[in-house]
């Protein structure tokens, strides 16, 4: 998960460009010659993705850009902690 990507990909796409992008590395990761490396590549994206969708609602529901991040951010930090 990294923040700058999750802002970039919230700023500059929209939930409908995303959600199909999402299903794209979902199929691909599917894929039984996928290598391990490349697993590793299209789950950070996915990570990355899911999170700019998250921010994405949080704003749609009236939080600001920062605070739905910084919430993103905690929420993934937390279940890591767990």
């Amino acid at each position: 998960m990294k923040l700058p990507i999750i802002r970039q990909l919230y700023q500059n796409q929209t939930p409908e460009n995303l959600e199909a992008t999402l299903e794209v590395l979902e199929s691909f990761s599917e894929f039984r010659n996928v290598s391990e490396e490349d697993i590793n590549v299209a789950g950070e994206l996915m990570t990355n993705i899911c999170g700019a969708l998250e921010v994405h609602n949080s704003v749609k529901n009236g939080m600001s850009e920062k605070d739905a991040l910084n919430s993103f951010a905690h929420k993934v930090m937390g279940s890591i902690d767990k």
